[in-house]
């Protein structure tokens, strides 16, 4: 079964070594009633180790498509991949099937996987024996632009 041309994915290797600085406050804003801003008390963050808890592990993926809009992953959305960690029923993940790189959803059942999108417009993926299935990294965070 072959993945829909749209969901190509683009990778990216996190700059380790960038010595940008974004300001960073970290007490958090409240999404309630306005807090005091602590005379805006600031420090820097480099995201590219804040996100990379195994950091020669760590991808970055753009998407290109919507079969995971119901999991907030959207067209354009950057998604951070750790490829160290363990694949999970449930989780979402980077995977290669035939050759061709999709974003999914994990879902494990009696002698059978799935590759389960998360919008209800695209199909499953059974994996089955005749597919060349690898979980490539899992996915750990989405950037996205609002």
């Amino acid at each position: 079964m072959s993945v829909k041309k749209e969901q190509k994915l683009t990778f990216f290797r996190p700059d380790l070594q960038s010595d940008l600085q974004i300001p960073y406050i970290g007490d958090g804003v409240s999404a309630g009633f306005p807090s005091p801003a602590n005379d805006f008390l600031e420090t820097t963050i480099d995201l590219n180790k804040e996100l990379s808890e195994n950091p020669l592990a760590t991808f970055y993926i753009k998407v290109n498509g919507n079969s995971m809009i119901d999991a907030g992953i959207n067209d354009k959305d950057v998604l951070v991949v750790d490829r160290s960690l363990e694949p999970q029923n449930n989780r979402i993940a980077i995977c290669s099937i035939d050759g061709e790189f999709t974003v999914k959803r994990i879902q494990v059942e009696k002698d059978c996987l799935y590759l389960m999108p998360e919008n209800p417009s695209y199909q499953p993926i059974k994996v089955t024996e005749e597919n060349q299935l690898i979980i490539w990294g899992m996915v750990t965070y989405v950037i996205k632009k609002v």
